[in-house]
């Protein structure tokens, strides 16, 4: 990984690490990798967001290159309308589920996929030894663009039996997380003649309600929500609505492994001999309903990065992650909140039956995660003395300790955030809990040294 990406893009507290003057340099470095534009660019609704896409839009057009400005969109959304407008590139300005404090920098390529981590170092090297786009006799110019959104909601519904969802009448409760799916959510899910519920819809880049991650743990008022008005399901959104989590009727809500496994069963019946492409970190059931339809799974490091370039490449049907980073190929190789909320729409819609019977018929899984708050010299000495004390793990990407196929620990230093992350896998919650108890303690006692 490089200096200045991390898991999923440049990240920083605004005005501390993320100043005015290095967003201005970044973008600089950012256009000379681009060579030309048009550009699209497009934030989230953290406070800092429209500041930044000023100033990265006045750099565009200092380096020679046009851009337009699609506003407040989710991250998903200026992804595919950076593929399907014609753009040469684009840039997020999003920090995704961190505090509010933060904000972040995304590159998108012109085929709508986030760059490569090989052209993130490429970024990198412009960026330190100023190799910067001599600027043209010329500058470029900043206007708005207005089909980004009618575009990627046309875009998602192509991809569902759009009739038989309307059909059904669905009621939904969309948590949106005082996020970025406030603008779009409530639309699409109306344009699919749903009876919507929202709460924390109010736009607030302090993320008053819930905060911007949705966890099984801070969802209880979806929860209670969809109990309450008999919905048929509920779905949470991350602060830039590129992942979502769900609850079912029963007020159950779903883990992002869940759902992934629910979806990839319904589309490869669809679709066998098909390639799907997931993490290190997720569970092994994937690998089991993958056989089933002769379809394959391929592993890559931690990072929707990771997953959305290897389908790329790999063309791949479907790629996911355990955190509600859902990935449908035929529509676009990146998370999408919207697009995976229609395919459960869709599936419920065909099968006739609801989430928890869906559920009840997958291969058992028991998968958990958790975190613990630390520096970065202290996340690598975590890491590091892991690895002494289990020379034979894989340390591809942190340390996963595997007891067996079905039991295993991974440690890693998060990307994004001053944390160290651990993912278990067990086939039982009873092993699962020790698991996670065990090492826990084990993090705790070396911080402690």
């Amino acid at each position: 990984m490089g200096k200045l990406f991390g898991t999923n893009g440049i990240r920083g507290v605004f005005g501390d690490d993320l100043t005015l003057d290095f967003i201005h340099d970044i973008t600089l470095s950012i256009a000379t990798y681009f060579k030309e534009g048009p550009i699209l660019v497009g934030y989230d609704g953290r406070d800092s967001s429209p500041v930044i896409a000023k100033v990265i839009c006045s750099a565009l057009n200092y380096a020679g290159l046009d851009c337009k400005n699609s506003g407040l969109v989710p991250t998903p959304c200026l992804e595919f309308a950076t593929k399907t407008l014609g753009y040469k590139g684009g840039i997020m300005i999003t920090a995704s589920h961190n505090p509010p404090k933060y904000n972040g920098i995304k590159p998108i390529a012109s085929d709508g996929v986030e760059i490569s981590r090989e052209d993130e170092l490429i970024i990198e090297e412009i960026y330190f030894n100023k190799k910067w786009k001599n600027l043209s006799k010329h500058w470029g110019i900043t206007n708005k663009e207005e089909q980004a959104i009618e575009a990627y909601l046309d875009g998602v519904k192509s991809q569902v039996n759009t009739a038989k969802i309307i059909s059904k009448n669905f009621k939904v409760v969309l948590d949106l997380g005082n996020g970025a799916q406030a603008v779009l959510a409530p639309m699409f899910c109306k344009k699919l003649g749903c009876e919507v519920f929202v709460i924390n819809e109010e736009i607030d880049g302090k993320f008053p309600g819930r905060g911007a991650e949705p966890t099984p743990e801070n969802l209880q008022e979806l929860s209670q929500t969809v109990l309450n008005n008999h919905a048929n399901l509920g779905v949470a959104f991350d602060g830039d609505g590129d992942r979502s989590l769900f609850c079912d009727s029963n007020g159950e809500i779903l883990t992002g492994e869940k759902s992934a496994l629910l979806l990839t069963r319904h589309i490869l019946e669809k679709n066998p001999n098909s390639i799907v492409v997931t993490c290190l970190n997720s569970g092994s059931s994937i690998e089991s309903i993958a056989e089933s339809t002769n379809s394959r799974v391929i592993r890559t490091k931690i990072g929707s990065v990771e997953v959305s370039r290897k389908m790329v490449s790999m063309n791949a049907l479907i790629g996911f992650e355990e955190n509600g980073g859902f990935m449908y190929g035929k529509h676009n190789q990146v998370r999408d909140g919207i697009m995976t909320l229609a395919l459960v729409l869709d599936l419920i819609a065909l099968s006739g039956k609801t989430i928890s019977e869906e559920i009840a018929t997958l291969p058992p899984s028991f998968t958990t995660k958790d975190k613990i708050s630390c520096s970065s010299d202290e996340a690598k000495k975590i890491v590091d003395i892991l690895k002494q004390e289990n020379p034979n793990a894989n340390i591809e990407d942190g340390i996963k300790i595997s007891f067996d196929e079905k039991n295993w620990v991974i440690v890693r230093p998060s990307g994004t955030e001053p944390i160290v992350r651990i993912y278990a896998e067990a086939v039982s919650k009873e092993d699962l809990d020790k698991i996670m108890s065990d090492y826990i303690q084990t993090i705790k006692s070396i911080l402690s040294r």
